[in-house]
C-alpha cells in the first residue's frame, strides 16, 4: 500500500508542498501528487488490535494476531488522516504437497489426457497441549503450474477440464474449499514426447515460496 498526499495550487503552479488530503491506495491506482511530509500509521481502536499488531508506525508494518478477522489501518500526516484500509487476516501457508502417493502418471495415447496432477496448500498448526499437529487446508490460494519439459510449446497443454484443447504451458489455479488445486496434461499431437514434466509452485501474499514448492509431476505417454 502507498499513501498519496493530495495537493493543489490556485493559478499557475501554486504551492504544491501544501497537503490537503491523504489517500491510501494500491500502487496501480495511485492518484494525486506525492509531496513531502511525515506519514504515521496507526490502528483506529481496540477492535483492530485484536486482529493486528502495528510493529512500525513509520512503515505500517503489521503482524497478525488472529486469522480470519479484519482490522483497519490509518495513515496520518499532521491534521490529515487517510481513509481507513480494511485488512483481512489469513493464515500463512506453510506447506504444499502432492495429494497422491505417486507423482508419476502413465497415459495411453488413445486417452491423451492424464489424471489430475493435484496438490494441497495448507497451514500446519502445532497443538498447544503438546499433541499432534493439525493440517488446515487453505482456500483461495493461487498455485502456478508450468510445463518445464519439453521446453518447446506445442505437443502438450495444461487444462482444468476434459474438454479444453487450447495451448497453455502455464496455468494459475486457485485452491478449492478443501485446499486443492489441480491441472491435467492433454496431448495435442502429432509429435509425442517420451514424458512431460510439470511443476507446481505456491507463493504467500508477500511473495515467499511456500515450503514444498515446487512439486514435480511426470506424465508418460505410452502406445
Amino acid at each position: 500500500m502507498l499513501v498519496a498526499a493530495l495537493a493543489c495550487g490556485k493559478f499557475g503552479p501554486g504551492d504544491l508542498s501544501r497537503t490537503i488530503a491523504l489517500e491510501v491506495t494500491a500502487p496501480d491506482s495511485l492518484r494525486g501528487a506525492s509531496v513531502g511530509g511525515t506519514i504515521v500509521w496507526s490502528l483506529p481502536d481496540s477492535a483492530d488490535t485484536v486482529a493486528l499488531t502495528l510493529v512500525d508506525t513509520t512503515t505500517g508494518r503489521l503482524t497478525v494476531n488472529h486469522t480470519g478477522l479484519t482490522g483497519r489501518l490509518l495513515a496520518s500526516s499532521g491534521i490529515f488522516v487517510s481513509n481507513p484500509v480494511s485488512i483481512r487476516t489469513l493464515a500463512a501457508a506453510d506447506t504444499l504437497f502432492a495429494t497422491a502417493l505417486s507423482t508419476v502418471d502413465t497415459v495411453a495415447l488413445a486417452d491423451s489426457l492424464s489424471d489430475s496432477l493435484q496438490v494441497e496448500v495448507a497451514d500446519t498448526i502445532e497443538s498447544a497441549s503438546g499433541g499432534g499437529s493439525q493440517t488446515v487446508a487453505l482456500t483461495g490460494r493461487p498455485v502456478v503450474y508450468a510445463i518445464t519439459d519439453p521446453a518447446s510449446p506445442g505437443p502438450v497443454t495444461l487444462v482444468t477440464n476434459d474438454s479444453t484443447h487450447d495451448l497453455a504451458t502455464t496455468h494459475t489455479v486457485t485452491t478449492s474449499v478443501t485446499g486443492i488445486a489441480f491441472v491435467k496434461v492433454r496431448l495435442l499431437g502429432p509429435s509425442v514426447p517420451d514424458s512431460v514434466v510439470v511443476q507446481a509452485i505456491a507463493r504467500r501474499a508477500v511473495g515467499d515460496t511456500v515450503p514444498g514448492s515446487p512439486v514435480t509431476f511426470v506424465v508418460r505417454f505410452l502406445p
